[in-house]
């Protein structure tokens, strides 16, 4: 008997299939992707306190900005409160700390640093909110208003627990 042999072709790969979901897949997945913006901050922790008792001058004002519920504090860390700005129903309003600290700024024109204290509770929108009033604001230079840099170093912290 004379033995058999199969004859063997080569297979085609059939991947017409194939190219036709990925053109189909890959504009879909692009035309779905959600693009995100990021904004950074540099921020630094506040320095221990020595505990040694400084006076406040010219040169050495620690402009804190304690966010509460219900107020704004602004004051220097040594020297005490400055002015405290009640809440507005729709939150902190930053638009009077923003005054306040142009003040400050024109006062102490030197100063670059400022600490921003919130309570727990406190919600993030809030606290940029806070940070950017005391960051930043707009001052008239003649007709025009510019945008100026007030505080541009933050930090930021726990705000101080009251004592009842």
């Amino acid at each position: 008997m004379k033995p058999r042999r199969l004859r063997k072709t080569a297979a085609h790969l059939e991947i017409t299939a194939f190219i036709n979901l990925i053109v189909v897949l890959v504009p879909f997945l692009l035309s779905t992707a959600v693009f995100t913006r990021l904004s950074v901050i540099d921020l630094t922790l506040p320095a221990q306190n020595t505990g040694a008792l400084e006076h406040v001058t010219a040169d050495n004002l620690q402009l804190e900005v304690v966010v509460r519920a219900e107020a704004l504090e602004v004051g220097d860390r040594t020297g005490g409160l400055i002015e405290r700005i009640a809440a507005t129903p729709t939150g902190p309003d930053v638009r009077a700390l923003g005054r306040l600290v142009q003040q400050l700024k024109t006062r102490f024109p030197d100063k670059l640093d400022a600490t921003v204290l919130a309570e727990p509770n406190t919600s993030y929108d809030t606290l940029v909110q806070v940070m950017d009033a005391v960051r930043a604001g707009h001052m008239a230079q003649g007709d025009k208003v510019v945008r100026s840099e007030l505080f541009p170093n933050i930090s930021i912290g726990d705000a101080p627990t009251r004592t009842p």
